[in-house]
């Protein structure tokens, strides 16, 4: 599985071609975290593009909170926070590809790469 980032889906959605050759290369079965979800949703900029963002977001498998992946955000958020400015976001996105054992495809490399655990995708 891949775990598609909240930003390679905001260049899905600006049709930029690059991405979407990339996105529709790749095999594994993709997903999104609930939180990639939330935070597309809370950046529309009216209720018809929310709306809007509800279908494209239908497309994919959505992961959402469980105990375990909470639990983990919250032992990276210790972690990282202070050392690396890991933010709430990022650590229960990071924490469910962990859970999930899926590669995590992101264009912010830098906000992850110190996490051992997590697999990245370039």
């Amino acid at each position: 599985m891949i775990l598609l980032d909240t930003n390679v889906l905001i260049e899905i959605l600006k049709n930029n071609q690059q991405t979407l050759q990339h996105v529709s290369s790749l095999t594994s079965p993709l997903a999104i975290s609930a939180i990639t979800a939330m935070e597309l949703i809370v950046g529309a900029r009216n209720k018809k593009e929310a709306q809007l963002l509800h279908q494209f977001i239908a497309r994919f498998e959505m992961i959402h909170l469980e105990p375990a992946i909470s639990i983990l955000a919250f032992k990276l958020i210790g972690r990282y926070s202070k050392s690396h400015a890991l933010d709430i976001p990022g650590a229960l996105i990071g924490a469910t590809a962990i859970d999930k054992q899926a590669q995590l495809l992101t264009y912010n490399h830098k906000d992850f790469q110190y996490i051992s655990e997590l697999r990245l995708l370039c």
